[in-house]
Formats: C-alpha cells, sequence, structure tokens
C-alpha cells in the first residue's frame, strides 16, 4: 500500500480499551486505528496505524477543524472518552470493549458520540480489512446493519440507531446532533445477540461497575495512586480472562527505531514479562491474577499426563509455541517503518535468564498466594536442576540479541536467582530438594560473577565477559537483592550506568559500539522500564531527593493517558508496542518502594 505516515498518529497519540480477550487503540482524532479481533493475536480488522486508513479505520468524529482534542479514562476504568471542544460546540465519543457474563464472548466495539453542548454534524466511517489488509472484505447492507464479509474470515456486523450507507466498502453515516442528543455504533460478530436495542446502555453500565469493582481492591495507598492504579488496569486489560496469561504488549509492528527496521509483534506471553508482572499484581494485593497465571504456567510445562515439558521463552495465549515470523510487505509501516512483522522468531531462542524469572514469581505466589502442588515441586525441581548444568552456557540473553551468542551478565544473575529462590521455597516449606548440590551451584554462580563480571580496569560490572559495555539489565542486580544496594562495587557501577546510558532520565539498554552484540543495523529508543529500575536502585541507595526527581520526571514521558509503550525517543516521545506491561510493572515496583522510604515506613514490603 502507498505510505500514508503523514496521516497516521504517533503512537503515544491513543488510549487502548479492552474486554481480556481483544484490545483495540484509539487515537485523540476518534479513531480506532488498530483492532487485532477477535483475539489479541488474531488478524488485524483495522491496521491504519500500521499503513494508511485504507488498511482499515473506524473514525467517528464531529466537524469540528478548529476544536481543541483531549482523551481521559472515566475514573478507574479502561473506558475511554475522547472530547472535542469548540467555540460551537462540545462532543464527546465514549470507547469500550463491554465485560460480558462469559469468557467466551466474542469482543464487541462500543462507540457512543454525545453532543454536550451546542450542535455539531457527525461523521462515521468504518471500513473493516480483515487479515491485516490481505483478505479482500465485502460490505453489505441488510435491515439497519452493515455486514462485512472475507473469504475465510469471521463475517462482522456494525449496527447503529443511524442511518448507515455504504461507500467503497465501508460503513457511513452523517448526521447532526443537538445538545443531549446521543448516537451509538456497535462493531461485533455477526450472529452477536447482544445487537439489540437498550443492549448498549446495560454494556456500559456493566463495564465501569467491572472495571472500578476490580481496581476497588488494590492496596496501595501511597503517592502517585492515579498512575499505580492506571498501570494496574492496564496491566488487567493485558490479562486474559480465560487463561490467565499475560501479554507483553497489546502491538505488533511498531518501530522501535524511526523508519528502522526493529519492528516487532508482542502480542504475546514471554516467560520474562508475565512473571515480572506477577511481582507486580502482588504488590498491589491481586492475588488471583498471579495465581491465574501460575496455573496457566503449569500447562505450558507439564502434558495433560503430568509429564515435563520444555519451557519456551514465550507462547501464545493458547499455549502454542511456534510463532514463526512474517513479514507484511503491503503494510507501509508506521512513520515508514519496515518490514512489519507478525509471530517473532525469538521464540526458538536460548535465554537462560527465563528461569530466573519463572523462580522468582513461583516463590512470590507460593509466599502470598497458592502453595505449590506436589506435582508443581517435582518440576520446579526438574527445572533448576537443568539450570545447575546449563548455567555456564552462552545465550542470547535479555535483550533477545539476534548477532552472537555471549556469556551475559543478566543470564548468570537470574540462573543465580532460580537457585537461589527454589532453595528459599524449599526450606521454608520444608519440601524435599538435593540442598547441598544446589547450593553448590549458587556459590558458583556467585563467584563466577563477581571473578568474570567485574572489569577492574573499568571499575564497573560488564555486560559479557570479554567485553567492556554497560547494559541497563544491571539494574535488577540489587532489585532481586544478589548485591547489596549500597554495595561499593554497585555504586561504581550505578555511577557508570548514570555516565554512560542515562540521558535525561531515560536510560538505554546498551550502547554496544560492537554490532555483533545486536546483529541489527541501526539504534534504538530509550528503555522505559530501566529507567524505572534506575529509579527504584536511586531510592535503594539511599539516593531519596534524587530518585523522587527522576521519577516525577519519567512521569511526565506518559502519555496524556498515563500509558507507556517499550521505548522513548530523544525527545521522550513514545517509540515501540504499546502499552508495555514491563513498563508499567516496572513504574508499580518503583513508586512503592519510592512511597514508603518518602513516608519513612521501616518495614518495606519485601518479595
Amino acid at each position: 500500500m502507498a505510505d500514508h505516515s503523514e496521516r497516521q498518529s504517533a503512537i503515544d497519540a491513543h488510549g487502548i480499551i479492552g474486554d481480556m480477550r481483544s484490545a483495540a487503540l484509539v487515537n485523540d482524532k476518534g479513531s480506532v486505528d488498530f483492532f487485532c479481533w477477535p483475539e489479541f493475536d488474531s488478524p488485524s480488522i483495522f491496521c491504519s496505524l500500521l499503513d494508511s486508513p485504507e488498511a482499515g479505520i473506524f473514525q467517528l468524529a464531529p466537524d469540528l477543524p478548529d476544536a481543541r482534542r483531549e482523551q481521559i479514562y472515566l475514573p478507574d476504568t479502561n473506558v475511554l472518552q475522547t472530547r472535542w471542544m469548540s467555540d460551537y460546540a462540545v462532543v464527546e465519543v465514549t470507547d469500550l470493549l463491554p465485560i460480558g457474563d462469559s469468557e467466551d464472548d466474542v469482543p464487541m466495539l462500543m462507540r457512543r458520540v454525545r453532543v454536550v453542548s451546542g450542535q455539531a454534524t457527525i461523521r462515521m466511517r468504518c471500513a473493516v480489512r480483515h487479515d491485516y489488509a490481505r483478505a479482500s472484505t465485502k460490505a453489505r447492507a441488510r435491515d439497519r446493519s452493515v455486514y462485512f464479509e472475507a473469504t475465510g474470515q469471521p463475517d462482522m456486523q456494525l449496527c447503529s440507531d443511524q442511518p448507515l450507507r455504504i461507500e467503497g466498502h465501508a460503513a457511513v453515516a452523517e448526521f447532526i446532533l443537538e445538545q443531549d442528543q446521543s448516537a451509538e455504533f456497535l462493531l461485533g460478530g455477526a450472529d452477536d445477540a447482544r445487537f439489540k436495542e437498550g443492549a448498549a446502555a446495560l454494556c456500559l453500565e456493566r463495564t465501569l461497575k467491572f472495571w472500578r469493582d476490580w481496581i476497588g481492591q488494590s492496596n496501595y495507598r501511597g503517592r502517585w495512586r492515579e498512575m499505580v492504579n492506571r498501570s494496574a488496569l492496564a496491566l488487567k486489560l493485558l490479562t486474559s480472562r480465560k487463561h490467565g496469561a499475560i501479554l507483553a504488549a497489546a502491538t505488533f509492528g511498531l518501530p522501535e527505531t524511526p523508519g528502522g527496521e526493529r519492528n516487532w509483534d508482542y502480542r504475546y506471553i514471554w516467560i520474562r514479562d508475565a512473571s515480572f508482572t506477577v511481582y507486580a499484581f502482588m504488590r498491589l494485593g491481586f492475588v488471583e491474577e498471579a495465581n491465574a497465571y501460575m496455573r496457566w504456567l503449569r500447562g505450558r510445562v507439564s502434558d495433560c499426563r503430568g509429564k515435563p515439558m520444555k519451557l519456551n521463552i514465550l507462547y501464545a495465549i493458547d499455549g502454542r509455541q511456534e510463532l514463526p515470523e512474517v513479514e507484511l510487505p503491503h503494510l507501509a509501516g508506521h512513520g515508514g517503518a519496515t518490514p512489519v512483522r507478525i509471530g517473532n522468531q525469538a521464540y526458538d531462542q536460548i535465554q537462560l535468564d527465563i528461569f530466573g524469572e519463572l523462580l522468582d514469581a513461583v516463590y512470590l505466589v507460593n509466599k502470598h498466594g497458592e502453595a505449590i502442588s506436589h506435582e508443581g515441586w517435582k518440576h520446579t525441581v526438574e527445572v533448576v536442576d537443568q539450570v545447575c548444568e546449563t548455567w555456564q552456557q552462552k545465550d542470547v540473553g535479555i535483550w533477545e540479541m539476534r548477532g552472537e551468542q555471549y556469556h551475559f551478565l543478566h543470564s548468570r544473575l537470574m540462573c543465580w536467582v532460580a537457585v537461589d529462590r527454589a532453595i528459599r521455597l524449599a526450606s521454608k516449606r520444608s519440601l524435599p530438594a538435593p540442598f547441598a548440590r544446589w547450593d553448590q551451584t549458587r556459590q558458583a554462580i556467585y563467584t563466577d560473577i563477581w571473578s568474570n563480571f567485574w572489569n577492574e580496569e573499568r571499575g564497573h560490572f560488564v555486560q559479557h565477559i570479554g567485553g567492556t559495555g554497560l547494559d541497563g539489565s544491571m539494574l535488577l542486580m540489587p532489585l532481586v537483592r544478589f548485591v547489596s544496594a549500597k554495595d561499593p562495587r554497585w555504586i561504581a557501577t550505578l555511577e557508570a550506568i548514570e555516565k554512560t546510558l542515562v540521558r535525561a532520565g531515560m536510560v538505554y539498554r546498551y550502547r554496544n559500539d560492537d554490532s555483533q552484540i545486536d546483529g541489527l543495523p541501526g539504534t534504538e529508543g530509550a528503555f522505559a522500564a530501566c529507567s524505572f529500575w534506575y529509579v527504584e536502585c536511586l531510592a535503594r541507595a539511599g539516593q531519596v531527593e534524587k530518585a523522587h526527581l527522576e521519577f516525577e520526571q519519567l512521569l511526565k514521558y506518559a502519555n496524556p493517558l498515563g500509558l507507556y509503550a517499550e521505548e522513548f525517543d530523544s525527545h521522550a516521545r513514545h517509540l515501540g508496542n504499546t502499552p508495555q506491561a514491563l513498563t508499567h510493572l516496572a513504574l508499580i515496583s518503583a513508586a512503592s518502594f519510592l512511597n514508603r522510604k518518602l513516608s519513612g515506613e521501616k518495614n518495606l514490603w519485601q518479595p
């Protein structure tokens, strides 16, 4: 398709709505320009964010060209409202994916436009384009609805209380609303039973209640409560209601480098990211979400007969293990960044750190949630034994490098975490374990890190054996309690990170001159999660005032709705897939610890 990047909205000019089965992005112009349906990782029906309106879009807006536009979430919900304010009228569009009675309900997009004051002409255009805009979608009118059909794709229906007509296989409408008048549009499955008069009001009421009841369970009462709650609501939205699995992000193909090729698909479950999310949910008191994830995870590590299976780096929500990358050359990409990819070849990489994140989550859930089962402990023992055998191997590391394999510090660190947490769990629960062998391995990894990853000449830890570079993942060293946050060698490393990787509070993952490390051309933005890890490291090191200032600065880098993508560019604009779970969980962790330090609390929450 032609490049229409000048018509695309910025990544941070979007809110997200969802029903924990799928999610859609709504830009501040009132257009749904990204929506995969009916699952998070299904083919898109709206994909203009990665091309042009020809790739699918749902536009709904008043004809008020000089109006000021703003977006807000209805308080304590994932229901989004876009507002236009002009001299002549005030108009608002409310968007949501209603929460149904059943986890199997097919997602429905509900859009309601209302004139708050004055009078306005409203224009609507709904152009469904099935299968990432690869299928030929036809629109046909029947009764007061428009049906969208494509060979081999699920049929969809748009209904409204306004007359609809068809132009270019899109549903369009134009009408005038007076003050306090409204119009509704519902888009969903062709056979959805919710397409009936009066259903929209009930859907809105139930959905508002669901989100408010859920966030009302949070035990967080500290500073920045609104931002912490927004992060929690974003994490919940990325959690599968049916499976308990937690997505890394809602989108695919959004660039980490403007105009570059670092365009990945994050609509899957990374063991690493999801396990970190367990930590965030636990901190806020959402134990059931953590338990549900662990139940989903049990299905990945053992088959129906209880036989252990290989632990993969990432999975589809339904447990699929192979997710080969496919390029979509017909899409021009966001801002011309190509190729646009779906699938993620990282599924067949070796990343040894995932065992540490996994065992940390297992340990936390056992401490604050459901106790581990007999079968679960047997699998845990097998995982730890595997770590004992493989911890000295090379891998691609946490950042999924596509170049050579190395002995990465972060991978070693998390192997230590895996063994350490297993020993702690077995001791607390009086579970049988080969303590002597595990402790010997734990000590060997500890010694290896201090001996082989400390560079005496540079005076700091290094990213990998044989290298001299720094890495943002080092910020996890004190956070996982491998090293004291005030240890002189760690403080020296933190200062080196500040000089090399930190810019205006934004932390880069690495700045390697050796292109073999990354395996890809070009650069990338600062990593948002690392930036929040940096804040927490400062606070733990006793630099509370500095941590406070850096945290407040990072909060200003959120989009107007309090959401974050994966990375920042040099102007702190958002890059990469959005919203990014890892960023929001890191925010929750940093806010929780910093708030308690500022409040003078001595009994800090301990994992």
